[in-house]
């Protein structure tokens, strides 16, 4: 039988470095989880004992060490060890003697005060998953990758979890694909908030936060765009630990993919469309300074022009002294500036 170390030792409540950031080690057979508190160690070894179900270990962001001693227990792949200690740049699928490795990029998203204060409305992080004959060892990285509430809604279906670690698998790839699907939902918001502000009138939006957004649109589909040839792989695989009942499921997981893969084609479209509609708008609007300014310019050449005529020291120039020479000068300049500004406001310059 097992040892029944603390549950503070297996969450990391202790100052035990190699426990710290296991978050949770159980023992599931026939779908009901064994009770007791596991090492990995002890896990594996009641499963084999038994000859029967499966060890689901959940990491979060462990170290060199804490990752070298569970694959020496569990015959890890250095490489694949390697990826889920910094992090795969992308999602992939890969296959080493009998276990296979799934690398997930998970994403999230950050709740602004307005969209025009946006500077990240998307978040990334990973999940690490090893597949065994008897083992599933899931390794995350960001907080909000969790998945304590996925793994209390399988317990409550035995039914799936009977199944094996593929089900888990499964689980954790729809649950992945699920959060894209709240994620372009929250985006959309986003992108509706700022089409408003682009097309409403009075409204100042710059093409800065449109690129702001576009980046976050490629980084969202940089996540979730090459999911989908490891899922293919997972639904057409014939490798034993993926049983034929569980390849459909995969299907329709690719499915609801393919749906948020599309939904971020048209983000992008869109974000297209409002640049240009915002870039259209700073040069009406810079138009339309232009013809304030060369309005404004027009009328103070007038009274520049005639005080720079009188303003020359000849003797012998015109009305010099006559009696209403200066109030009769005063009256022209400001008939033609009211005439010139009559005409700007009628051709809607000012």
């Amino acid at each position: 039988m097992p040892s029944t170390p603390s549950i503070d030792t297996l969450i990391g409540h202790d100052t035990h470095p190699r426990s710290a950031t296991v978050i949770d080690c159980a023992v599931y057979v026939a779908g009901a989880r064994l009770p007791g508190h596991w090492t990995p160690a002890e896990a594996l070894d009641e499963v084999r004992r038994r000859g029967a179900g499966f060890v689901w270990i959940g990491l979060y962001e462990p170290d060199a060490d804490q990752l070298d001693d569970l694959a020496e227990t569990y015959r890890l792949h250095t490489m694949a060890v390697g990826d889920a200690l910094n992090g795969s740049r992308r999602p992939k699928l890969d296959r080493y003697d009998d276990t296979l490795f799934t690398a997930f990029k998970t994403v999230g998203h950050v709740t602004q005060d307005s969209a025009t204060t946006t500077k990240e409305i998307v978040e990334t992080g990973e999940i690490m998953v090893f597949l065994g004959r008897d083992f599933i060892v899931t390794v995350r990285h960001r907080q909000h990758s969790g998945l304590r509430g996925l793994r209390t809604d399988l317990e409550a279906t035995p039914a799936r979890l009977a199944l094996g670690p593929a089900a888990v698998l499964h689980a954790i790839a729809d649950h992945v694909v699920n959060d894209y699907l709240a994620v372009t939902d929250a985006v959309e918001h986003d992108i509706d908030e700022v089409e408003a502000l682009v097309f409403a009138p009075g409204t100042t939006i710059g093409a800065e936060q449109m690129y702001l957004i576009k980046r976050e649109i490629v980084e969202l589909r940089r996540a979730v765009t090459p999911l989908a040839k490891p899922l293919r792989a997972l639904a057409e695989t014939d490798a034993p630990l993926v049983p034929p009942q569980m390849r459909a499921h995969f299907h329709a997981v690719d499915d609801h993919l393919a749906t948020v893969a599309e939904r971020i084609t048209g983000f992008d479209e869109i974000l297209t469309t409002l640049l240009n509609a915002t870039l259209a708008k700073v040069t009406l609007q810079q138009n339309n300074d232009m013809r304030k300014i060369t309005a404004w310019a027009a009328m103070i050449t007038v009274p520049t022009m005639v005080v720079g005529v009188y303003g020359m020291n000849f003797d012998q120039m015109p009305e010099l002294r006559w009696k209403y020479g200066y109030p009769f000068v005063v009256a022209v300049i400001l008939f033609a500036c009211l005439v010139l500004h009559r005409t700007f406001k009628r051709n809607k310059w000012l």
